[in-house]
């Protein structure tokens, strides 16, 4: 078949064929990848003209002029082109003025690699569609044939899955290669690509699965153990060894299982919440330092826990004084006595006091109502200074929470350290809890300067007592109106310069919210309890019931 005609014979092209005049294949389409020699420029090639009108049609595309063969015959021509030179490559020669085949060759085009080396029309000229990686040459749209089916495989060899696979390298190159060929209709018989089989990654895949498989079951076991399994527990009361565990405030049943099974005293803290929530006293556990064995089981441990043999805490009780509270820390250390007094009057300014209780003067011990009364976890470990910070912190926060800094003003007072100073003579002054409230009203009605019943003057006892570091009853008038001390209020009137104990809770209440029944007296006729009065001839009366009853035992 040549360029131009369907193949040898006599017929010529006619009209209403579909190929006749086909614009896309009039040297107008490249080959992808190749420029043509005259891209840009309508290509004019002469069409075969119908039967009967060879010389006189116009043909189309060269410039309105009229090309006749030589011979006038035509038909010779026609059969000399398209019968004896079918298989020739006719674009490769050109058209004369004359309308006939001439003998000059269109000029090389450095862009076209086809046209190098001018053949004359008709010569022989090399094939430039004989190497293997060439294109192939140029067809007519209508006799383009489909890409060529790939081959089936060999029987038996299975396409192994993309996982199993190697990892490509001269395989994916090989694979390419052929895929470039087989586009360029080469009809090679493609070469099937070697795919290695990879022990390791099989086994990668099978560990990963097998591990994520081990994984779920490990944990699906451990969460059925925890929520529905029995938790590991030890039996009996313990091996003998004792063990001091310091629990702190505010710890939860899980956190303290934790520290019991650190310390070794049971197996398992889910065990320990288990037997805590079981016991009817469980909730009542408290914070402090515990003497316990190893090795018990948790319900021996809750039971010894909620003794108070196992215990092992520093109390310290409502309205003990500074004094009291060093000698106890110096027994719980274990050191000489006077060693934690001696620290608190060297190291007060950096153990945490607020901005509120620092630089007042004529103060005996500035850390005095700053001990606040509760249960601390004191081991033989710990420092002095270490101790009192805990006490200290402990105060501020319990302070801090009652509102000391916000309810002074509304109380007639000047600073929060007048209140607290008020809350520890009613702590002093008090005997019991329910009494607080009207001792309160007590200090602030004879705080008053215009006060008809004492002038401005509180005259307390437990303010000399305190000067004194004592605790006496009978102290006659004239011996209390004699010492001259800011802290003795029958000398000088008003507040004295501080706290004179470390007030509880209850008593710093009574501080905060007084009775408003005009209080100025009281007498305790049981030690247990007191009497109130409004008038110093009522107190007077009560005072005398008070001796005659004290005369008869």
């Amino acid at each position: 078949m040549t360029e131009y005609g369907r193949g040898p014979g006599s017929e010529p092209w006619h009209p209403e064929d579909p190929l006749y005049g086909d614009g896309g294949w009039g040297g107008q389409q490249t080959h992808a990848g190749r420029q043509s020699p005259y891209e840009g420029q309508p290509q004019h090639y002469p069409q075969a003209p119908q039967y009967g009108d060879w010389s006189q049609e116009q043909q189309p595309g060269y410039d309105g002029q009229q090309h006749s063969y030589p011979d006038g015959s035509g038909q010779q021509q026609y059969d000399q082109r398209f019968h004896g030179q079918t298989q020739q490559h006719v674009h490769q020669g050109g058209w004369d003025a004359t309308g006939t085949h001439g003998q000059v060759p269109y000029a090389a085009d450095p862009g076209d690699p086809f046209g190098q080396q001018p053949v004359a029309y008709g010569g022989e000229q090399p094939d430039f569609y004989g190497t293997e990686d060439a294109y192939p040459p140029p067809e007519p749209p209508g006799r383009r044939r489909p890409e060529p089916e790939p081959e089936p495989e060999t029987a038996g060899e299975e396409e192994e899955p993309a996982i199993f696979a190697g990892d490509g390298g001269e395989d994916d190159e090989e694979h390419e290669l052929q895929s470039r060929r087989e586009r360029r209709g080469k009809g090679k018989k493609p070469v099937k690509s070697k795919k290695r089989r990879t022990g390791c990654a099989c086994m990668v895949v099978v560990l990963v699965f097998g591990g994520g498989l081990a994984g779920v079951g490990y944990f699906g076991y451990q969460f059925y153990q925890n929520r529905f399994g029995t938790a590991p527990d030890y039996a009996g009361d313990g091996n003998g060894e004792q063990v001091t565990v310091e629990i702190p405030k505010g710890a939860g049943g899980w956190e303290i299982g934790q520290k019991l099974k650190d310390a070794g005293v049971v197996e398992s803290a889910a065990a320990f919440v288990s037997a805590l929530q079981a016991n009817p006293d469980g909730k009542s556990l408290q914070d402090g330092v515990y003497t316990l064995e190893k090795e018990m089981s948790a319900a021996s441990a809750v039971d010894l826990m909620l003794s108070p043999k196992s215990r092992s805490n520093l109390i310290i009780a409502e309205g003990l004084r500074n004094t009291a509270v060093y000698a106890l820390i110096d027994k719980r250390l274990g050191v000489a006595t006077g060693t934690t007094a001696r620290v608190a009057k060297k190291e007060y300014k950096h153990l945490g006091l607020p901005a509120w209780a620092m630089n007042h003067p004529n103060l005996k011990d500035p850390l005095e109502g700053f001990l606040y009364p509760s249960s601390y976890a004191v081991t033989k470990e710990q420092k002095p200074a270490a101790v009192l910070r805990k006490m200290v912190a402990q105060s501020t926060a319990e302070y801090k929470a009652l509102g000391l800094e916000n309810k002074a003003q509304a109380l007639g007072l000047d600073s929060p350290w007048q209140l607290l100073t008020v809350a520890s003579l009613v702590q002093a002054e008090g005997t019991s809890h329910d009494d607080f409230r009207k001792m309160a009203e007590v200090v602030y009605n004879r705080l008053k300067v215009d006060n008809p019943q004492t002038y401005g003057r509180l005259e307390f006892d437990s303010t000399y007592n305190y000067v004194k570091n004592q605790s006496k009853l009978d102290l006659s008038i004239a011996e209390l109106r004699r010492y001259g001390n800011p802290y003795n209020t029958y000398f000088s009137k008003g507040l004295p310069p501080g706290p004179i104990d470390n007030p509880g809770e209850e008593a710093l209440r009574g501080a905060l919210n007084p009775t408003h029944d005009g209080w100025y007296y009281f007498i305790s006729m049981d030690g247990k309890t007191s009497k109130f009065t409004k008038t110093l001839a009522d107190h007077e009366k009560l005072v005398d019931e008070w001796n005659a009853a004290r005369n008869k035992n």
